[in-house]
């Protein structure tokens, strides 16, 4: 079995008193997490509880920066069906003119892989690729419709308004965040990764709008990489509650995150890196 080891360096400076919140891997068509250490600080797991899945709170310990090292096997197993769930959240929820768009053009399609197709390419001609200050649904209990023009947005932005089109349409489909590595980067990348996933008829199909923009692919097909590389599945769907740490409908989680007062959640100061294991297949 080839096997990768991903870690994941966490500058602890002016963060006294706060705690990480990291996820710890998730099953995932290609991959299956084999092993989770932390140095540099003591882990318990907490469970988020609207989807089950378990993420380390670790308190750093020493003075020292937190590592984290992942360990995952490349087999084909399967995502989590808990992950095609819909839980209605700001970042889940579709205003009706989305929804009504999403119909017709579910209603419009030959079949539910034609449709589920379009609109993978009607959300990709709604987008310019880039990161901005303030997102489209900022501010909403929404996801709005995005009508004429261009809007742009990074890849939490674009799958954000691809799942709740998909599950307006009444289609089964997930949010899985992680990391994705260039080729070009040596096994270096600097910040997490999304992609969506859909099941229907018994078919999962792997969607990355982002990947094909940056590469000037205007033509979207199913499958992950169209950018060169590899990736690891952290973690899945919007919305995410950890009662313990007064966390309440986080957006997502894929980096680690500070937690501060209140449940706040603040970004980290990361160096983030994969290898292959020596002596794996």
């Amino acid at each position: 079995m080839s096997v990768i080891v991903v870690e994941v360096k966490v500058n602890t400076a002016g963060r006294d008193g706060q705690k990480l919140l990291v996820p710890v891997g998730i099953t995932t068509a290609h991959q299956m997490p084999l092993h989770f250490a932390v140095t540099g600080g003591r882990f318990s797991l907490s469970c988020e509880t609207t989807t089950g899945q378990m993420a380390a709170v670790i308190q750093p310990e020493g003075g020292s920066d937190v590592t984290l090292a992942y360990r995952f096997g490349e087999m084909g197993l399967t995502y989590p069906d808990n992950m095609f769930q819909s839980r209605p959240s700001r970042f889940t929820r579709a205003a009706e003119a989305l929804v009504a768009d999403a119909r017709r053009t579910a209603n419009l399609a030959a079949d539910g892989h034609a449709a589920i197709a379009t609109i993978v390419a009607e959300t990709a001609e709604k987008f310019t690729y880039g990161h901005v200050d303030v997102r489209f649904n900022d501010g909403l209990d929404v996801i709005p419709h995005l009508g004429c023009g261009l809007t742009k947005g990074s890849c939490v932005d674009i799958n954000t308004y691809l799942i709740a089109s998909l599950r307006s349409a009444g289609f089964e489909a997930g949010y899985v965040t992680g990391y994705f590595f260039p080729v070009e980067k040596n096994g270096t990348c600097s910040d997490m990764h999304c992609w969506v996933v859909t099941r229907h008829d018994g078919v999962v199909l792997e969607w990355d709008i982002a990947h094909h923009m940056k590469m000037g692919k205007k033509e979207i097909c199913c499958g992950l990489n169209p950018k060169p590389g590899q990736r690891v599945a952290m973690a899945h769907s919007m919305g995410l509650d950890f009662p313990e740490l007064g966390v309440v409908e986080a957006k997502l989680l894929a980096e680690p995150v500070w937690v501060g007062e209140g449940g706040a959640l603040y970004k980290s100061s990361l160096e983030i890196s994969m290898r292959p294991e020596e002596g794996s297949d």
